[in-house]
């Protein structure tokens, strides 16, 4: 028997997601003003009100997950984490400059701007380890603020062992042109994993890490056509089919890398068990979470179509009244002024108001319904074993994503 069939007489549980597009859409709008009036400040509580209404919508055996992360803990890690780099990077540039090499100067050589190509370089490669560890810091903050019939799940601290290994199993990935992806995959995915609690019970991640090719066909194939295909047709002189093959070799490897994230997904968690006996069987498909983000992409954009069309018809109108204004030569120039000034101020206005609105309807109309489908298409098998989990001690330490927020890493869900 393997963790993604249940056990004989096992009772099984689908969870359900409830949440509703409008809410959503109005929660996200709003908490996206008054991040825009507090200057970026109020964003650490815009995100754990978002988080608080996604995470109450998820329902499993007819009890819903809660989110007990405050904003107020999200700004004070956010200020702690940011003087750690400034201080961090502030030495790395210190050691750049001992070694001649600068990112604060104006090359005036070709030799000047390698230099500053190299110290940009090392900046980035200096970075790497902290956004590895701010991923597995911002996944062990939120689970540790995730409970279900009062049990919180958790996660142990070993951030820096999930830094290096990733450092690793991503560069033997890149070293072998993608080959090892599944490798660092798994690997890193079952260091999570095997490190997660639901109270006093321990997840395991099972399966072989070669059980992830399968989700790599789309993009293998379309490699190797871009590849293969590209020499044959240059090589047999036939220009058009050189000149097809590219783009529809990209189109593949893109709907490749989505269906790689949906089918490694389903196959770590059908791998997965909790305290032994809990199994989970995720079937998401990926071309529905295909459809419903481009669904919901071209629904956002059509509303920005209407909603830039009514602005510019409002503003056209005003403009166009003070304009006649100016014309008639007011004495105070007041209204020439205007026509000038309010034309920036209404682009602003607009773009600002576009930008808000495209980031809600963002939520509503692609990360929500998405979340709904991996949600619906998870079963979760012998949920009577839940009850004998108990509680486990509180999680100490979170910096409650101050790297992950530092480093815009902090995503929403």
């Amino acid at each position: 028997m393997t963790p993604t069939d249940p056990a004989p007489g096992a009772d099984t549980a689908a969870p359900r997601y409830t949440g509703e597009g409008g809410a959503l859409f109005g929660l996200a709008l709003r908490t996206a003003v008054l991040t825009l009036l507090t200057l970026g400040i109020y964003r650490f509580w815009a995100k754990t009100r978002i988080r608080r209404y996604i995470w109450s919508s998820v329902q499993l055996d007819g009890t819903r997950f809660e989110y007990t992360g405050t904003g107020l803990e999200k700004f004070l890690g956010f200020l702690v984490a940011v003087v750690i780099l400034a201080i961090y990077l502030g030495l790395v540039q210190l050691l750049l400059a001992f070694l001649g090499l600068s990112l604060f100067v104006t090359p005036e050589s070709p030799g000047a701007a390698l230099a500053q190509g190299v110290a940009f370089s090392l900046t980035g490669l200096a970075v790497l380890p902290l956004v590895f560890f701010a991923q597995y810091r911002a996944r062990r903050y939120k689970c540790g603020r995730t409970r279900w019939r009062g049990i919180r799940f958790g996660m142990e601290k070993a951030a820096w062992g999930y830094a290096l290994r990733a450092l690793l199993y991503y560069g033997l990935a890149l070293l072998t042109l993608g080959l090892l992806w599944p490798l660092a995959t798994w690997r890193l995915s079952r260091y999570m994993i095997d490190r997660t609690w639901f109270g006093d019970a321990r997840f395991t991640l099972g399966g072989r890490w070669t059980g992830l090719y399968p989700a790599m066909t789309h993009i293998l194939v379309p490699v190797a056509l871009l590849v293969g295909g590209t020499a044959f047709a240059i090589l047999s002189e036939r220009p058009a089919l050189a000149a097809i093959l590219p783009p529809v070799a990209a189109i593949w490897l893109v709907i490749g890398v989505v269906h790689y994230r949906v089918q490694s997904f389903a196959y770590l968690t059908r791998h997965t068990t909790l305290g032994g006996t809990v199994g989970f069987d995720a079937r998401p498909r990926t071309g529905t979470v295909i459809r419903k983000y481009v669904g919901g992409s071209i629904l956002i954009a059509l509303a920005i179509g209407v909603v830039g069309g009514l602005l510019t018809s409002f503003f056209g109108v005003l403009f166009g009244g003070l304009m006649q204004m100016a014309e008639a030569g007011r004495p105070d120039g007041a209204a020439g002024a205007m026509a000038f000034v309010l034309p920036m101020l209404a682009a602003l206005f607009g773009y600002l108001a576009i930008l808000l609105f495209s980031g809600a309807a963002a939520y509503a109309l692609i990360v929500q319904p998405i979340l709904a489908h991996y949600t619906e298409t998870l079963a979760v098998s012998d949920v009577a074993a839940l009850q004998d989990i108990r509680q486990r001690a509180a999680d100490r330490g979170a910096d409650a994503e101050g790297f992950a927020d530092a480093l815009d890493l902090g995503g929403a869900i």
